[in-house]
Protein backbone atom coordinates (compact mmCIF):
# COMPACT_ATOMS: atom_id res chain seq x y z
CA UNK A 1 0.00 0.00 0.00
CA UNK A 2 3.44 2.37 0.52
CA UNK A 3 4.59 1.54 -2.70
CA UNK A 4 1.48 2.17 -3.89
CA UNK A 5 1.14 5.79 -2.43
CA UNK A 6 4.63 6.68 -3.83
CA UNK A 7 3.67 5.49 -7.34
CA UNK A 8 1.10 7.77 -7.53
CA UNK A 9 2.65 10.88 -5.90
CA UNK A 10 5.97 9.90 -8.10
CA UNK A 11 3.86 10.11 -11.58
CA UNK A 12 2.26 13.44 -9.92
CA UNK A 13 5.72 14.88 -9.88
CA UNK A 14 7.04 13.53 -13.53
CA UNK A 15 3.52 14.78 -15.04
CA UNK A 16 4.42 18.38 -13.31
CA UNK A 17 7.95 17.78 -14.82
CA UNK A 18 7.25 16.70 -18.21
CA UNK A 19 5.31 20.39 -18.62
CA UNK A 20 7.20 21.96 -15.88
CA UNK A 21 6.85 25.36 -18.22
CA UNK A 22 3.24 25.59 -17.87
CA UNK A 23 3.36 24.34 -14.17
CA UNK A 24 5.48 27.41 -13.58
CA UNK A 25 3.62 29.86 -14.70
CA UNK A 26 1.00 28.36 -13.53
CA UNK A 27 2.56 28.06 -10.12
CA UNK A 28 3.58 31.59 -10.32
CA UNK A 29 0.22 32.76 -11.13
CA UNK A 30 -1.32 31.16 -8.26
CA UNK A 31 0.84 32.32 -6.03
CA UNK A 32 0.20 35.57 -6.64
CA UNK A 33 -3.18 35.05 -6.18
CA UNK A 34 -3.03 33.67 -2.39
CA UNK A 35 -0.72 36.39 -1.90
CA UNK A 36 -3.27 39.17 -2.62
CA UNK A 37 -6.15 36.85 -0.36
CA UNK A 38 -3.36 36.60 2.14
CA UNK A 39 -2.82 40.41 2.14
CA UNK A 40 -6.08 40.71 2.86
CA UNK A 41 -6.50 38.48 5.37
CA UNK A 42 -3.35 40.14 7.19
CA UNK A 43 -4.68 43.54 6.59
CA UNK A 44 -8.50 42.78 8.24
CA UNK A 45 -7.12 40.69 10.88
CA UNK A 46 -4.90 43.94 12.28
CA UNK A 47 -7.79 45.91 11.59
CA UNK A 48 -9.73 44.37 13.96
CA UNK A 49 -7.00 44.50 16.72
CA UNK A 50 -6.25 47.92 16.33
CA UNK A 51 -10.59 48.55 16.30
CA UNK A 52 -10.60 46.74 19.93
CA UNK A 53 -7.34 48.91 20.88
CA UNK A 54 -8.68 52.58 19.65
CA UNK A 55 -12.59 51.29 21.93
CA UNK A 56 -10.76 50.60 24.63
CA UNK A 57 -8.19 53.69 24.81
CA UNK A 58 -9.02 57.39 24.24
CA UNK A 59 -6.78 60.12 23.17
CA UNK A 60 -7.88 63.48 22.32
CA UNK A 61 -6.09 66.94 20.91
CA UNK A 62 -6.95 70.28 22.01
CA UNK A 63 -6.66 73.07 19.30
CA UNK A 64 -6.20 76.75 21.62
CA UNK A 65 -7.08 79.77 19.99
CA UNK A 66 -4.46 82.16 18.47
CA UNK A 67 -2.98 84.76 20.94
CA UNK A 68 -4.04 82.64 24.11
CA UNK A 69 -2.21 84.27 26.84
CA UNK A 70 -0.36 82.35 29.58
CA UNK A 71 -2.52 82.87 31.87
CA UNK A 72 -5.78 81.22 29.72
CA UNK A 73 -2.95 78.03 28.89
CA UNK A 74 -1.97 77.50 32.56
CA UNK A 75 -6.06 77.65 33.70
CA UNK A 76 -6.30 75.19 30.76
CA UNK A 77 -3.11 72.93 31.70
CA UNK A 78 -4.93 72.68 35.02
CA UNK A 79 -8.42 71.71 34.08
CA UNK A 80 -6.71 68.92 32.12
CA UNK A 81 -4.68 67.48 34.90
CA UNK A 82 -7.55 67.45 37.06
CA UNK A 83 -9.78 65.03 34.75
CA UNK A 84 -10.12 61.22 35.85
CA UNK A 85 -7.42 59.22 34.32
CA UNK A 86 -5.80 62.11 31.84
CA UNK A 87 -2.42 62.63 31.17
CA UNK A 88 -0.95 65.33 29.13
CA UNK A 89 1.46 63.61 26.57
CA UNK A 90 2.68 66.85 24.46
CA UNK A 91 1.98 70.17 24.07
CA UNK A 92 2.98 71.36 21.03
CA UNK A 93 3.35 74.90 20.29
CA UNK A 94 2.40 76.54 16.58
CA UNK A 95 5.79 76.88 15.65
CA UNK A 96 6.65 72.83 16.70
CA UNK A 97 3.71 72.15 14.60
CA UNK A 98 4.71 73.76 11.54
CA UNK A 99 8.11 71.85 11.96
CA UNK A 100 5.69 68.36 12.33
CA UNK A 101 3.84 69.73 9.28
CA UNK A 102 7.33 70.14 7.14
CA UNK A 103 8.37 66.95 8.08
CA UNK A 104 5.24 64.69 7.06
CA UNK A 105 5.56 66.53 3.66
CA UNK A 106 9.34 66.25 3.31
CA UNK A 107 10.85 66.94 -0.07
CA UNK A 108 7.35 68.57 -0.77
CA UNK A 109 7.45 70.80 2.53
CA UNK A 110 8.91 74.09 0.16
CA UNK A 111 5.85 75.91 -0.42
CA UNK A 112 5.19 76.25 3.62
CA UNK A 113 8.13 78.38 3.95
CA UNK A 114 6.25 80.76 1.55
CA UNK A 115 3.48 81.63 3.95
CA UNK A 116 3.29 85.12 5.76
CA UNK A 117 1.86 83.64 8.68
CA UNK A 118 1.90 80.37 10.25
CA UNK A 119 -2.01 79.41 10.40
CA UNK A 120 -1.20 76.13 12.28
CA UNK A 121 -2.83 76.37 16.02
CA UNK A 122 -1.11 75.53 18.99
CA UNK A 123 -2.45 71.95 20.93
CA UNK A 124 -2.54 69.77 23.66
CA UNK A 125 -2.34 66.01 22.79
CA UNK A 126 -3.91 64.08 25.90
CA UNK A 127 -4.00 60.29 26.65
CA UNK A 128 -6.55 58.94 29.11
CA UNK A 129 -5.69 55.66 31.16
CA UNK A 130 -9.10 55.24 32.55
CA UNK A 131 -12.04 56.14 31.36
CA UNK A 132 -14.38 54.05 32.36
CA UNK A 133 -14.42 54.01 35.81
CA UNK A 134 -14.09 57.34 35.66
CA UNK A 135 -17.71 56.80 33.79
CA UNK A 136 -17.92 60.15 31.91
CA UNK A 137 -18.37 59.85 28.45
CA UNK A 138 -15.50 61.29 25.65
CA UNK A 139 -18.35 63.86 24.42
CA UNK A 140 -19.13 65.10 27.92
CA UNK A 141 -15.22 65.46 28.80
CA UNK A 142 -14.83 67.16 24.95
CA UNK A 143 -17.85 69.52 25.52
CA UNK A 144 -16.17 70.37 28.90
CA UNK A 145 -13.07 71.60 27.42
CA UNK A 146 -14.15 73.22 24.36
CA UNK A 147 -16.29 75.75 27.36
CA UNK A 148 -12.95 76.66 28.58
CA UNK A 149 -11.74 80.09 27.59
CA UNK A 150 -8.99 80.22 24.89
CA UNK A 151 -9.95 76.43 23.16
CA UNK A 152 -10.67 76.58 19.90
CA UNK A 153 -11.81 72.82 19.15
CA UNK A 154 -11.22 69.97 20.77
CA UNK A 155 -11.08 66.17 18.55
CA UNK A 156 -11.09 62.83 20.24
CA UNK A 157 -9.82 59.14 18.65
CA UNK A 158 -13.30 57.97 19.19
CA UNK A 159 -15.31 60.35 16.99
CA UNK A 160 -13.64 58.73 13.90
CA UNK A 161 -13.87 55.04 15.32
CA UNK A 162 -17.71 54.84 14.49
CA UNK A 163 -17.02 56.49 11.07
CA UNK A 164 -13.90 53.71 10.02
CA UNK A 165 -15.99 50.52 11.36
CA UNK A 166 -19.02 51.59 8.54
CA UNK A 167 -15.83 52.50 5.86
CA UNK A 168 -14.26 48.89 6.95
CA UNK A 169 -17.37 46.83 6.78
CA UNK A 170 -17.85 48.18 3.06
CA UNK A 171 -14.02 46.99 2.43
CA UNK A 172 -14.37 43.73 4.18
CA UNK A 173 -17.54 43.23 1.69
CA UNK A 174 -15.45 44.33 -1.28
CA UNK A 175 -12.19 41.91 -0.31
CA UNK A 176 -14.97 39.29 0.30
CA UNK A 177 -16.13 39.15 -3.38
CA UNK A 178 -12.21 40.11 -4.49
CA UNK A 179 -11.06 36.73 -2.32
CA UNK A 180 -13.93 34.51 -3.88
CA UNK A 181 -12.78 36.00 -7.63
CA UNK A 182 -9.66 34.90 -6.78
CA UNK A 183 -10.63 31.58 -5.32
CA UNK A 184 -12.14 30.80 -8.33
CA UNK A 185 -8.97 31.91 -10.51
CA UNK A 186 -6.96 29.10 -8.68
CA UNK A 187 -9.48 26.95 -9.22
CA UNK A 188 -9.60 27.82 -12.89
CA UNK A 189 -6.02 27.82 -13.36
CA UNK A 190 -5.62 24.43 -11.92
CA UNK A 191 -8.03 23.18 -13.46
CA UNK A 192 -6.49 23.92 -17.11
CA UNK A 193 -3.15 22.89 -16.06
CA UNK A 194 -4.49 19.59 -14.77
CA UNK A 195 -6.41 19.02 -18.46
CA UNK A 196 -3.35 19.84 -20.47
CA UNK A 197 -1.07 17.39 -18.38
CA UNK A 198 -4.09 15.01 -19.05
CA UNK A 199 -4.04 15.99 -22.52
CA UNK A 200 -0.50 15.39 -23.31
CA UNK A 201 -1.00 11.83 -21.72
CA UNK A 202 -3.81 10.62 -23.09
CA UNK A 203 -1.88 7.77 -25.51
CA UNK A 204 -0.44 6.09 -21.80
CA UNK A 205 -3.69 6.64 -20.30
CA UNK A 206 -5.60 4.13 -22.81
CA UNK A 207 -2.62 1.45 -22.70
CA UNK A 208 -3.31 1.93 -18.91
CA UNK A 209 -7.36 0.95 -19.62
CA UNK A 210 -6.21 -1.39 -21.88
CA UNK A 211 -4.44 -3.55 -19.74
CA UNK A 212 -7.02 -3.10 -16.98
CA UNK A 213 -6.19 -0.64 -14.77
CA UNK A 214 -9.31 1.30 -12.71
CA UNK A 215 -10.23 4.68 -13.72
CA UNK A 216 -9.13 5.54 -9.79
CA UNK A 217 -5.55 4.44 -10.65
CA UNK A 218 -5.20 6.71 -13.47
CA UNK A 219 -7.27 9.48 -11.91
CA UNK A 220 -5.02 9.44 -8.04
CA UNK A 221 -1.97 11.19 -10.02
CA UNK A 222 -3.77 13.93 -11.86
CA UNK A 223 -5.54 14.42 -8.31
CA UNK A 224 -2.22 14.58 -6.26
CA UNK A 225 -0.83 17.02 -9.09
CA UNK A 226 -3.66 19.57 -8.12
CA UNK A 227 -2.99 19.17 -4.14
CA UNK A 228 0.57 19.84 -4.74
CA UNK A 229 -0.17 22.94 -6.64
CA UNK A 230 -2.34 24.36 -4.20
CA UNK A 231 -0.23 23.33 -0.94
CA UNK A 232 3.21 25.14 -3.33
CA UNK A 233 1.03 27.85 -3.99
CA UNK A 234 -0.15 28.45 -0.76
CA UNK A 235 3.16 27.96 1.35
CA UNK A 236 4.78 29.89 -0.96
CA UNK A 237 2.41 32.71 -1.03
CA UNK A 238 2.84 32.73 2.98
CA UNK A 239 6.69 32.74 2.77
CA UNK A 240 6.21 36.01 0.39
CA UNK A 241 3.70 37.56 2.89
CA UNK A 242 5.83 36.78 6.18
CA UNK A 243 8.61 38.59 4.21
CA UNK A 244 6.52 41.70 3.23
CA UNK A 245 5.46 41.38 7.23
CA UNK A 246 9.24 41.54 8.30
CA UNK A 247 9.62 44.79 6.24
CA UNK A 248 6.16 46.00 7.34
CA UNK A 249 6.47 45.60 10.97
CA UNK A 250 9.49 47.23 11.66
CA UNK A 251 7.59 50.68 10.99
CA UNK A 252 5.92 52.69 13.88
CA UNK A 253 2.24 52.73 12.68
CA UNK A 254 -0.01 56.00 13.96
CA UNK A 255 -3.55 55.71 13.63
CA UNK A 256 -6.44 58.06 15.55
CA UNK A 257 -3.84 58.15 18.58
CA UNK A 258 -0.11 59.25 19.62
CA UNK A 259 0.40 55.80 20.69
CA UNK A 260 2.41 53.62 17.84
CA UNK A 261 -0.10 50.07 16.81
CA UNK A 262 1.21 46.71 17.06
CA UNK A 263 1.52 45.11 13.25
CA UNK A 264 1.35 41.67 13.74
CA UNK A 265 1.37 38.38 11.51
CA UNK A 266 -0.97 35.41 10.81
CA UNK A 267 -2.00 33.83 13.83
CA UNK A 268 -1.41 29.62 13.46
CA UNK A 269 -5.06 28.77 12.74
CA UNK A 270 -5.56 31.11 10.15
CA UNK A 271 -1.95 29.76 8.00
CA UNK A 272 -3.53 26.21 8.42
CA UNK A 273 -6.91 27.28 7.23
CA UNK A 274 -5.17 29.09 4.62
CA UNK A 275 -3.29 25.94 3.57
CA UNK A 276 -5.89 24.26 3.51
CA UNK A 277 -7.98 26.50 1.84
CA UNK A 278 -5.55 26.12 -1.24
CA UNK A 279 -5.59 22.17 -1.34
CA UNK A 280 -8.65 22.03 -1.36
CA UNK A 281 -8.76 24.41 -4.38
CA UNK A 282 -6.26 22.24 -5.93
CA UNK A 283 -8.20 19.65 -5.56
CA UNK A 284 -11.28 20.86 -7.24
CA UNK A 285 -9.33 21.73 -9.96
CA UNK A 286 -8.28 18.16 -10.48
CA UNK A 287 -11.79 17.34 -10.10
CA UNK A 288 -13.41 19.65 -13.11
CA UNK A 289 -10.13 18.32 -14.80
CA UNK A 290 -10.50 14.60 -14.29
CA UNK A 291 -14.62 14.88 -14.77
CA UNK A 292 -14.26 16.15 -18.57
CA UNK A 293 -11.40 13.44 -19.40
CA UNK A 294 -13.26 10.11 -17.66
Amino acid sequence: MIGLRFYFLRQALMNMKRNLTVHILSLGTIVASLLILGAFLLLFGNLNNWLRHWGSALSMSVYLQDGTSEYKRDKIDSFIRSLPGAQIRRFISKEEAMDDLKVAFGEEAGFLERLTHNPLPASYELIFEDTGTAGIPPEEIKSQLEALDGVEEVQHSRQWLKRLRGVLDIVRLIGYIIGGLLCLCVVFIVTNTVKLTIYSRRDEIEILKMVGATDWFVKLPFLLEGVIQGLLGGGMAILALFLGYLAFSSKEIYLLGPTPLEFVFLPAEQIILALSLSMVLGIIGSFIAIGRFF
